[in-house]
């Protein structure tokens, strides 16, 4: 059975997400997350994240499908060689830096379905988090993946893209063309 997404009525999209305690990442608890998670995401031709607590798991984790690297494609600013054939699992993340510069940006969200808008977000961000086995990591992102971080790290705080969003419209999957 899929995963069921939450939507944006849903209380708990508005809860802060707790942290993970070290000793939880690795434990079954949280690879049936990740897994449901992977579910969820698999389950949305047009998803590219998911955060856990849009499965209904208030934790402090977010997952980038390695879809994003295909849609990327030959455009990406920064190679991402190594990360290419597999998700992006952030387990308490923590945006250490954001740039100056900013952008507007079409947004999207699979708790928010059919709803787009423009939301300002920092081109460049620094993230800290630790994977699914456990290690820590640090690196900067840019362009797209800035922006799914900041979309992401938001739902952690129960913050959705409409709360900051401006130009909203109704797109349903009938009134696109392929």
């Amino acid at each position: 059975m899929a995963t069921k997404i939450l939507q944006k009525d849903n209380p708990i999209l508005r809860q802060i997400s707790k942290p993970i305690l070290e000793k939880e990442i690795k434990s079954l608890k949280m690879k049936k997350i990740i897994s449901d998670m992977k579910k969820a995401l698999k389950s949305q031709d047009d998803g590219i994240a998911i955060s856990a607590i849009q499965i209904g798991e208030p934790v402090r984790m977010f997952l980038i499908s390695k879809k994003i690297f295909e849609i990327l494609g030959e455009n990406q600013e920064e190679s991402y060689e190594e990360e290419k054939f597999k998700d992006l699992i952030f387990i308490n993340p923590k945006i250490k830096k954001f740039s100056k510069e900013k952008q507007l940006l079409e947004e999207g969200c699979l708790s928010v379905r059919y709803l787009y808008g423009k939301v300002s977000r920092c081109k460049k961000v620094q993230i800290e988090a630790t994977d699914e086995n456990g290690n820590k990591f640090s690196r900067g992102f840019s362009g797209l993946l800035a922006q799914i971080i900041q979309h992401e790290n938001d739902h952690l705080d129960g913050i959705l893209f409409i709360d900051k969003a401006i130009d909203m419209e109704e797109i349903k999957p009938e009134d696109l063309t392929h």
